[in-house]
């Protein structure tokens, strides 16, 4: 099973906001972490159903931690962030 890595935030006042680097425009929130997990592994499981026909770009495969860690901009973006491993359950027409 494939996993994309997720950067959640939480700020004073705030719900739980996870966003995925290698996912541009993919983002959920929850009350907690485990509601905001659970969220997470839906929300990318959603996006894929239709990328292509919204995108007209395939679905873009996750990069290793250590291929995000080598992006500034990663480093800038995660430096207050929870980086978590999401499943991604992909269903065979989601691939296509």
């Amino acid at each position: 099973m494939a996993h994309y890595i997720a950067l959640i935030h939480k700020d004073a006042d705030s719900c739980y906001g996870a966003s995925f680097p290698d996912v541009p425009g993919v983002f959920t929130a929850g009350d907690t972490m485990d509601e905001v997990m659970q969220k997470a592994a839906e929300v990318l499981e959603f996006a894929a159903e239709d990328w292509t026909e919204l995108t007209g770009r395939d679905w873009p495969r996750p990069r290793t931690i250590d291929e995000l860690r080598a992006s500034p901009e990663f480093r800038h973006e995660a430096a207050e962030a929870v980086v978590v491993a999401v499943p991604f359950r992909v269903n065979a027409e989601a691939a296509e």
